[in-house]
């Protein structure tokens, strides 16, 4: 039985990076997941009430390129968009690379016969920027979305922090299912918080 699940998303977190990983080794493995991938950009998160939104700054943000880049490979190479968007968050994690520079990411998508130009290209329509903007949006105004990574499944919603990679792949498809198995079936649960990491 497929497993539908929403899942956000921004490369900078690194709890992010361990919750993705799960997910798209789960997914390489054969998982029968239906994962839709969510850009949720923390550099919004930040802008105080009042202040003019990332959206229309985002040159400002040093996040909200590799966002449309990944977005862009998302819509329309969904085959690559596994290893890119894997790849995008160990060059950020394990590499310590600048997500903001173009050359980077260039290099990240041709890595996997992605073609960058025309990411590029489309980037600099804007319309991956204004999916961003209403993917964001739509989960914090529908959802009270306030980070990453968050599981979506139908109207519920909740913050996951895994503290380790997976040791391998049915590692992840047991923890990502068992997460998505709480948030469906124990509504009533609303916290639940290691009080020490040595536990």
């Amino acid at each position: 039985m497929t497993i539908s699940f929403g899942l956000t998303w921004d490369y900078r977190c690194p709890f992010a990076r361990i919750v993705h990983r799960h997910v798209v080794e789960g997914l390489l493995d054969g998982a029968d997941w239906d994962v839709r991938f969510v850009p949720f950009s923390l550099g919004q998160v930040h802008v105080e009430a009042g202040q003019t939104p990332i959206w229309d700054r985002p040159a400002d943000d040093t996040g909200l390129l590799a966002l449309q880049a990944a977005v862009v490979v998302r819509d329309t190479d969904p085959d690559r968009f596994p290893f890119v968007h894997r790849s995008l968050f160990e060059a950020r994690h394990a590499q310590g690379a600048q997500l903001r520079d173009e050359s980077v990411l260039r290099g990240l998508l041709e890595a996997y016969g992605v073609d960058a130009d025309g990411v590029f290209a489309e980037v600099a329509t804007g319309r991956p920027l204004a999916t961003i903007r209403d993917e964001h949006t739509s989960a914090a105004r529908d959802l009270d979305v306030w980070g990453v990574p968050t599981f979506m499944v139908g109207s519920s919603a909740a913050f996951v922090r895994l503290m380790e990679l997976p040791a391998d792949a049915a590692d992840a498809r047991r923890q990502v299912e068992r997460i998505v198995e709480m948030l469906s079936d124990w509504p009533s649960l609303n916290e639940f918080k290691h009080t020490s990491l040595d536990r």
